[in-house]
């Protein structure tokens, strides 16, 4: 089994081979080929070279794209770029084919256009602990991996090379490299504030960015009043979370629990990640912790005017029933046997008239008077 720089100085000889016994041209004094011989084998290792490279399927939506070198010999990358940002992880995916059983994964980053020549990113110093297979099962041809805690030296070219156990098992995939670009981080903390009521315990939470297996971030809590310096609450307890998505996948998140006071009213709290290489990100929020004297306000503060509103109420209603009986007592009529009866009847001119008194038992009594005459009959009545 030959490597395919092995394969390609084959090649090339073969065509040489050919192009001698086929076109045979003149040597030189010096023993060289003529010019034409030249450009005959320049044009030939051109055409060689690109039916070679453009020997790939079309690309996949997700931008993957399979590429054969030769019979046997595949690999599927991603056919565009693999962004990230630093700090956080990145997954490069990949599968392969070769015509003999893996036994070793080698990834390359290149440099200067200039991959082998490079230690395999398992083995750099640089990357060490950070760059790993996401299948450790060779057998299953996924060449994928997964880089975490990026720094601005992870951007670039990546390779791959795959070994086997036998003699010359050994090719790297030259036809296809995958890209790795680096932004910085945008990405920002998720933080959780429930409603705060003074002396209430309360927790907030803060999760991470992004959802790397890699080292833990550091996450830090504070408080800061206005354009104070930042300022520490006692008493407040903070926890540390991981919660593991799938195999390679986790989520990091930090809470703090503690006893909202007036003093946390209107203040700044913050919660800052710091990842490994000195990359952070951080939220802030402004806290808005509700009285228990307001609270006490909104609820009892309106007893003193219902009090009164009922006194007023009450009376009212009083003085309407006192006024709606006295105003019935005046309009009801007396009974028969109840009234009395007294009629003044003017008599003649002279200055001594009859009073005349009828009660309920119909007794009547007559009484003379003596004063001013009355022009006109009357009658009274009483319960």
């Amino acid at each position: 089994m030959v490597n395919l720089m092995e394969y390609d100085g084959l090649c090339l000889f073969l065509l040489f081979v050919c192009c001698r016994h086929v076109c045979p041209v003149k040597v030189g004094a010096k023993g060289g080929f003529s010019h034409q011989s030249r450009m005959f084998v320049v044009i030939w290792v051109t055409l060689f070279t690109s039916v070679r490279a453009n020997n790939a399927d079309p690309a996949q939506p997700n931008g993957m794209r399979k590429h054969c070198q030769q019979d046997g010999y595949c690999v599927t990358l991603n056919d565009g770029v693999v962004t990230a940002e630093a700090g956080l992880c990145a997954v490069i995916p990949c599968s392969f084919k070769s015509a003999f059983t893996s036994s070793k994964i080698i990834w390359y980053k290149c440099e200067a256009l200039k991959c082998e020549d490079s230690d395999g990113v398992f083995a750099s110093k640089e990357s060490e602990g950070r760059v790993s297979l996401l299948e450790s099962a060779i057998s299953k041809k996924n060449c994928s991996i997964r880089i975490n805690n990026l720094i601005a030296s992870d951007s670039g070219s990546y390779q791959l090379r795959v070994e086997g156990r036998g003699p010359g098992e050994k090719y790297t995939y030259t036809v296809a490299k995958t890209n790795l670009s680096l932004t910085g981080l945008k990405q920002k903390p998720t933080l959780v504030v429930p409603p705060l009521t003074e002396g209430q315990q309360t927790t907030l939470t803060c999760t991470a960015p992004g959802l790397c297996s890699g080292s833990p971030p550091n996450i830090t809590w504070s408080w800061r009043r206005g354009g104070e310096e930042d300022f520490t609450i006692t008493g407040n307890i903070t926890g540390f979370h991981t919660e593991n998505l799938t195999d390679f996948t986790q989520r990091h998140s930090s809470t703090l629990t503690f006893h909202p006071s007036a003093e946390h009213h209107g203040t700044n709290i913050t919660c800052k990640i710091s990842f490994t290489g000195d990359t952070t990100t951080e939220e802030t929020l402004i806290l808005n912790v509700t009285s228990i004297m307001k609270e006490c306000g909104d609820h009892f503060g309106t007893i003193p005017w219902a009090v009164a509103a009922a006194s007023l109420s009450v009376n009212v209603l009083c003085l309407v029933s006192m006024w709606l009986l006295w105003n019935k007592s005046k309009k009801v009529k007396p009974n028969q046997e109840d009234r009395t009866y007294m009629s003044l009847q003017k008599m003649d001119t002279s200055p001594e008239y009859d009073v005349i008194i009828q009660n309920k038992h119909g007794k009547v009594r007559t009484a003379r008077t003596v004063g001013p005459r009355l022009s006109e009959q009357i009658s009274l009545s009483n319960q």
